[in-house]
């Protein structure tokens, strides 16, 4: 009977196997931290009256949370900062029209 060489196979098959991948070894780079996505300050100016901006705003910050999920750290810094201009925005276009409707109530109406 002939016999195979059984050396080699093993040979072949360790130097392709995981343990031995050198690529796997090299350390790998500390997780970023993670950009801050302003979702509570968007929630927060759903509240106010100025509703497509602010629905906007929340938009962003779920976009800023997905995009960091996904590995996207410089995408995920840019759609914070804009949830956080559109959110500012939407609660100071917000008490400017409390502000109006308070203003045209109290001077329209007879005491």
């Amino acid at each position: 009977m002939s016999a195979l060489p059984a050396g080699a196979d093993i040979k072949r098959a360790l130097e392709n196997s995981p343990e031995t991948d050198i690529e796997d070894e090299l350390p790998d780079e500390p997780p970023q931290p993670r950009p801050k996505n302003y979702l509570l300050l968007s929630i927060l100016a759903c509240f106010c009256p100025a509703y497509p901006v602010n629905i906007v705003a929340f938009v962003f910050a779920v976009m800023a949370l997905n995009s960091y999920n996904q590995g996207d750290i410089e995408g995920s810094k840019r759609l914070g900062r804009n949830a956080l201009w559109v959110a500012v925005a939407s609660i100071i276009i917000g008490l400017v029209i409390i502000g109006i409707y308070c203003v045209v109530h109290f001077t329209t109406h007879a005491i």
